[in-house]
């Protein structure tokens, strides 16, 4: 895969912050994080994503480090983690959806009731509500997660990634709006995920177009992506 060069990520990190932010996806907590190498990435520092700016420089993340940078939050090792499990990885957003803390709190992930939630592809459901600061749980957490590309952690928000930013935000943003469609259909009674084929159709032509959903989610009211 390709790699962004590091002037390039710092305004897809921020656009991706920002994203993030205006989609309400986020609260005090949230990152966002984007490989530049094989294995380095930049990652928001610890501050409200809707308040980053130009002087919140990005932590430089190493792959296989032993410890974390003075700049990076704790659960900066569930994105080393995930680099280092899948190396088709860009980038890794990490939110808090208040639809998905609803699911994960009833023990279930969203059905594929929509195409767009098919699109998401396998969902994994991560028990423990304790936050991940260490660099032995999120190695457990990933592990568990298989390929799963959107993590729901019970009682603490989502993690979701991609091959590139866009496309990790656009999986965040499919995974709220997914929940919020399985719980509002399922109050009103039994429910029925889309045929297997039908999902696959839907997750063959992903690549296509969850760019498109996170281009919607990064562009400001002038059409211009928020740089």
């Amino acid at each position: 895969m390709e790699f962004a060069p590091t002037e390039a990520a710092y305004g897809e990190v921020t656009a991706t912050a920002r994203g993030l932010a205006r989609a309400g996806l986020v609260d005090a907590f949230g990152h966002v994080s984007v490989r530049t190498s094989v294995d380095q990435a930049l990652l928001t520092p610890p501050v409200p994503l809707a308040w980053l700016t130009a002087d919140d420089a990005p932590a430089d993340l190493s792959l296989g480090a032993v410890d974390l940078p003075d700049k990076a939050p704790k659960e900066a090792w569930i994105h080393i983690a995930l680099y280092e499990r899948h190396a088709e990885a860009g980038a890794v957003c990490r939110a808090q959806p208040r639809a998905v803390a609803a699911m994960a709190a009833l023990g279930r992930v969203p059905a594929a009731l929509n195409g767009h939630a098919a699109m998401i592809g396998p969902i994994a459901l991560y028990p423990d509500s304790r936050l991940i600061r260490d660099r032995h749980t999120a190695e457990t957490l990933v592990s568990a997660s298989g390929d799963a590309r959107a993590i729901m952690l019970r009682g603490n928000g989502a993690v979701t990634w991609g091959r590139d930013a866009r496309e990790a935000l656009a999986r965040m943003w499919i995974l709220e709006r997914a929940a919020e469609l399985d719980l509002r259909a399922s109050s009103a009674g039994p429910t029925s995920e889309l045929p297997v084929e039908e999902q696959a159709w839907w997750r063959d032509h992903a690549a296509e177009l969850l760019p498109r959903v996170g281009r919607y989610l990064t562009l400001d009211s002038s059409g211009d992506t928020t740089r």
